[in-house]
């Protein structure tokens, strides 16, 4: 086999996540690009495609609306985009879209929910999941965040090449020393962080919380996320509790870094008990912060866990209800799944994500000969 050196290989690296208010994925890629800017295996190009957003320093701002070049990308392979991307020989797409090139092309995907549920998602979603399918058709390389959504992929899009490289755990900032959200000061609570949105099933959530509350008279229920498409079923579900309970439900909207940081060092529990999840960055989150996870058996979460958390099926509430139950009352499965978060959130780190990225690309770039 010829042994191919090269100083460094030139990625095209998809910021447009970045731009405005980071949701997980972006964080994740923000993270990602951290790690991999000070890695001399790799120079960073970075480019995005939306003209709304600010493109930041040395990035190349692609001259087509997003709108459009999604309508164009999901049907055609044109304008391919080698002539605004120099100095490249592998182009990432960070966020589910990569555009057509001569280039080799790697595309990050991380959960399928829109793919399975397309009449759930937005026009823009199912457009994006368009140019996914097609790209990936015209060659493009899967990287996939999750076994479990590896799974998925080569269910949904056969013949597809993907490989799964995972994540890490975010930064957390150090929590402030007063509560931020003055209904919260000296109670306990249970924590859901997520967007309100179908795919985190939190009527369920706020379902399995009256059940539990009724033996557990200070106990509240604090959902820190913005809202999504699922903002009326949650209302509904917390209008269905007796008043006196659901008065303990908090709707803490999106929360910054400090805010989150103080609500996961202090809640009883994490509550995760999603239909679908491509990795999860709140599970690390809870076990870098002490904190028991009870979750679905959904997704990626068993994969992302590890047994650092109590399972359970995303329709069943009475086991979901249970599982709260039990870690709030029980101190030895607490201080059991606590210790195992600590030993399972050391596994994973961004170095070994840098290196399982430089391999791909450099088997993209060069066509296996490295």
């Amino acid at each position: 086999m010829q042994q191919v050196v090269a100083a460094s290989v030139g990625v095209a690296f998809d910021v447009g996540p970045l731009a405005g208010r980071l949701t997980g994925i972006g964080a994740g890629v923000a993270a990602l690009r951290s790690v991999l800017a000070t890695d001399d295996r790799v120079s960073l190009l970075p480019y995005l495609l939306s003209w709304r957003a600010e493109p930041g320093p040395n990035a190349t701002r692609l001259p087509v609306p997003a709108a459009v070049a999604h309508r164009l990308w999901s049907r055609l392979d044109h304008p391919q985009v080698d002539r605004w991307l120099d100095g490249a020989a592998v182009i990432h797409g960070t966020n589910y879209v990569v555009p057509p090139s001569k280039l080799p092309r790697l595309v990050s995907v991380y959960d399928c929910w829109f793919l399975r549920h397309a009449e759930q998602a937005h026009p823009d979603v199912v457009r994006a999941g368009a140019v996914l399918r097609r790209q990936v058709a015209t060659g493009a390389v899967v990287h996939a965040s999750s076994h479990a959504t590896a799974a998925v992929i080569r269910d949904l899009i056969p013949h597809a090449e993907v490989h799964v490289v995972h994540l890490a755990p975010l930064p957390l900032p150090d929590p402030p020393s007063t509560c931020p959200i003055a209904e919260l000061d000296g109670t306990d609570f249970v924590l859901s962080v997520a967007t309100i949105e179908r795919r985190k099933n939190l009527p369920q959530l706020v379902r399995a919380f009256g059940m539990v509350a009724e033996r557990h008279a200070d106990l509240r229920l604090v959902l820190a996320g913005g809202d999504g498409d699922d903002r009326l079923a949650v209302d509904a579900a917390v209008d269905a509790l007796p008043t006196s309970i659901g008065a303990r439900v908090v709707f803490a909207g999106y929360v910054d870094d400090p805010v989150r940081s103080w609500l996961l060092h202090h809640a009883r529990v994490l509550a995760y008990p999603s239909w679908d999840e491509g990795f999860g960055f709140p599970l690390l989150d809870a076990m870098g912060s002490s904190v028991p996870i009870v979750a679905s058996d959904a997704g990626s979460i068993p994969e992302v866990t590890a047994g650092a958390a109590l399972l359970v099926g995303p329709a069943d509430l009475d086991g979901l209800a249970g599982a709260l139950e039990q870690v709030l009352v029980d101190d030895d499965v607490r201080r059991r799944l606590i210790a195992a978060g600590v030993r399972r959130r050391a596994e994973l780190s961004w170095s070994a994500t840098a290196d399982g990225l430089v391999e791909l690309y450099k088997n993209l770039a060069y066509g296996g000969r490295t």
